[in-house]
């Protein structure tokens, strides 16, 4: 088959698409021919070694879409010809707080989605949801999971509330506006964009505010009431997750699903006990977090977004786009 693999740290512009041997599926697993992959910030990391768990060669992707082409020894419940979408958390384990020792996000120990085809164990695949498209589908995994996670599972948002999102644009920012309206939350967004402003707007984002030119902070205190949001979703860490202590009402909560800006420089704990915050972390999710995820969209409630496709021999322009944060919603490849 053919796949994108990384032989070494590097930046995308040198991945290649080479032939490699057919993924053989042991026991418990299924082999998945795919039709569209996605693209995730941990793709970059991997490919400049900014990860931790580094091997070579590895084929990247964590996100696809496809039908079942092998089924493994001891597999029931999936047959050849159906159509699924692949849970990239493996091995979460028993305890929907927080993942076992065996954890793992698939493209990196394991080989993922770049490529015609992965193997992965078959209860980490589930039906594809109806009504959408193969890159529609391919999108939703890692970026919708972790989403739902921190908008529902971690956040508790509640009709009503005023959720804030900062970095729209991202995927997991898009979704998480996707989300937060559809459980009846008022939603606020940031970026440096105003034409990612605008987009949000016309998703049902309320307002949205541009960190490069305004004060952010004081525009969410004056579209509260001088109250401040009742729940954050950040992805950008850095100094912006500090500044959102002052966003929030006191006695509201911030959930922290990465650091694309790198290491928070100070955060104000004095900000946190005296307002009664709640700093919560989270990343990936359980199986009862994708199942309920999946069950959103398609059938005309929700749809991903999906900012731009390449072909599969192309992924290396995809994530310099990515690097440039110049999409709005998922990058995603077209596989087959």
């Amino acid at each position: 088959m053919k796949a994108i693999v990384l032989h070494a740290v590097g930046e995308p512009d040198s991945l290649r698409l080479e032939e490699v041997p057919d993924p053989v599926p042991p026991a418990g697993q299924v082999v998945v021919r795919l039709h569209a992959a996605a693209l995730n910030h941990r793709d970059l990391f991997i490919c400049r070694g900014q990860y931790a768990g580094l091997r070579f060669p590895i084929i990247l992707g964590s996100d696809g879409a496809g039908e079942v082409a092998v089924v493994g020894p001891g597999v029931t419940g999936v047959r050849p010809g159906d159509a699924v979408v692949i849970n990239p958390s493996l091995d979460w384990g028993d305890d929907p707080r927080v993942e076992g020792d065996k954890f793992r996000i698939l493209g990196l120990p394991d080989n993922g989605t770049f490529a015609e085809m992965v193997a992965v164990p078959a209860a980490n695949v589930a039906p594809r949801p109806s009504g959408l498209s193969a890159e529609e589908t391919a999108a939703l995994p890692l970026a919708g999971m972790t989403a739902y996670r921190s908008v529902v599972t971690r956040g508790g948002v509640r009709p009503g509330e005023t959720v804030l999102v900062t970095g729209i644009g991202g995927g997991v920012a898009t979704f998480a506006l996707l989300i937060a309206r559809q459980a009846g939350a008022r939603v606020l967004v940031t970026s440096s964009s105003d034409a990612k402003l605008e987009r949000a707007r016309g998703l049902g984002a309320d307002q949205g505010f541009n960190y490069r030119t305004q004060d952010w902070v004081k525009a969410v205190k004056a579209a509260t009431g001088g109250a401040g949001a009742d729940l954050v979703i950040d992805g950008t860490g850095g100094k912006p997750l500090d500044q959102t202590l002052d966003a929030l009402r006191p006695g509201g909560r911030v959930v922290t699903y990465g650091a694309t800006l790198g290491a928070v420089p100070e955060l104000a704990v004095r900000r946190v006990f005296w307002k009664q915050l709640d700093v919560l972390g989270t990343k990936m999710g359980s199986t009862d977090d994708f199942r309920n995820m999946l069950a959103l969209f398609g059938g005309g409630r929700l749809r991903p977004v999906v900012d731009q496709t390449f072909p599969l021999a192309e992924a290396g322009r995809a994530l310099l786009r990515m690097a440039d944060a110049a999409q709005f919603g998922k990058i995603t490849l077209r596989v087959a």
